[in-house]
C-alpha cells in the first residue's frame, strides 16, 4: 500500500516542482482557498494559540495574522516540493546568508556546530548551506511513516550533502563522526513540545510556562560542540534572508538550560517581529496546565 501510494502520487509532486515559481505560487493560492476557506486544516488550533499567546489583541488582528499564516503554511508546502527540482543557483538566490563567515570561523576554529533554530520563516531551503561551508552536515528528523516518502526526502537533502538522522540515531551518529575527526554541523529545530513525562526543563515561552526541548544543548555539551542559532527572515514571497548568532561557543562553561533558555527568548523576539511566519498549527502550549510545582 506505501509503494501504490508513493507511485501514485510522486508524479504529481514531480510536475508540481518543474513549475515555474509564478505558476507555483499561483497553485499555492488555490492551495490556500482549498486549505484555509473550504477544509480549514487546524484552524482552531491555530486562532486558539493566537488567542492564547496574543491577548491583547483584537479579533480582527488574530484573523489577520490567521490568514496570513495560511497563505505562508502553502507557500511553505510548494516550497518543499520545489526542492526536488530546484537548481542550486535559483536556491543560492532565493536563500540569503548574511554572515557565513559566523560558521567558517567556528570551521577554523576546529568547532563543530549545533545548530537552532525554530519552525519559523522556512527552514525547508537550509540545507542549501552545505554549499558555503565543509562541516558534514546533519539534520535531525522525525521519521516519515511511508518508508518511499522518507527516502525521497532523504534523496533531496542528499543532493546539498546532508543526512538526515532520527533523534534516536543523534548520539551514536555525532559520537561516531566526533571519533573520526570530522567537523560536523547538525540541526535541531528545537521549538515544538517534548513530552511532558520526558521534560526534563520547563520555561515561558510567549508568556505561558511550558516544557522545552533541551536535546539541543545536552548534545552540545555532551560532545562539546558549539551552539549557533540561524535566524530566518522572509524578505519576500520565495525570498528568505539568514542570519546566525552564536549562542556558546563552549557550552560546558555555560550553567544548564542557559542556551536553551537564551535560544526560547530569540524564538519570542522572531514571533513579536512577524507572527504570520511561526507554525501556529502544532499544539504547543498543550501542558502549560501540568506545570511540575518545582517549576512553578
Amino acid at each position: 500500500m506505501q509503494l501504490l501510494a508513493y507511485i501514485i502520487i510522486y508524479p504529481f509532486l514531480w510536475l508540481i516542482s518543474i513549475l515555474p515559481f509564478r505558476l507555483l505560487y499561483a497553485f499555492s493560492d488555490g492551495l490556500y482557498i482549498l486549505v484555509y476557506n473550504i477544509i480549514g486544516y487546524r484552524k482552531k488550533v491555530v486562532v486558539a494559540n493566537l488567542k492564547l499567546v496574543f491577548p491583547e489583541k483584537s479579533s480582527e488582528e488574530i484573523n489577520t495574522i490567521t490568514r496570513k499564516f495560511y497563505h505562508h503554511l502553502c507557500d511553505m508546502v510548494v516550497e518543499a516540493i520545489k526542492s526536488m527540482t530546484i537548481s542550486e543557483k535559483e536556491m543560492r538566490k532565493r536563500y540569503i546568508f548574511t554572515n557565513i563567515e559566523e560558521l567558517r570561523q567556528h570551521e577554523k576554529n576546529n568547532r563543530s556546530v549545533v545548530l537552532m533554530c525554530a519552525h519559523y520563516a522556512s527552514w525547508e531551503w537550509i540545507f542549501i548551506l552545505q554549499k558555503y561551508v565543509e562541516f558534514k552536515g546533519f539534520g535531525i528528523y522525525k521519521r516519515l511513516h511511508n518508508k518511499y516518502f522518507d527516502a525521497m526526502v532523504k534523496r533531496i537533502r542528499a543532493r546539498y550533502n546532508s543526512y538526515l538522522i532520527t533523534t534516536k540515531e543523534t548520539i551514536p551518529v555525532l559520537t561516531a563522526s566526533k571519533q573520526k575527526g570530522e567537523l560536523s554541523m547538525s540541526g535541531f529545530a528545537s521549538d515544538q513540545s517534548p513530552k511532558v513525562e520526558k521534560a526534563h526543563h520547563w520555561q515561558d515561552f510567549m508568556g505561558i510556562k511550558v516544557p522545552v526541548h533541551t536535546g539541543a544543548e545536552m548534545i552540545a555539551k555532551k560532545l562539546d560542540m558549539t551552539v549557533v542559532f540561524f535566524n530566518v527572515d522572509k524578505v519576500k514571497r520565495g525570498y528568505y534572508q539568514t542570519t546566525f548568532k552564536t549562542l556558546a561557543e563552549y557550552p560546558l562553561e555555560f550553567d544548564d538550560y542557559s542556551i536553551t533558555d537564551a535560544f526560547i527568548k530569540l524564538v519570542e523576539k522572531q514571533i513579536h517581529e512577524a507572527p504570520e511566519y511561526y507554525l501556529w498549527t502544532h499544539k504547543r502550549w498543550k501542558h502549560r496546565d501540568k506545570v511540575p510545582t518545582e517549576f512553578k
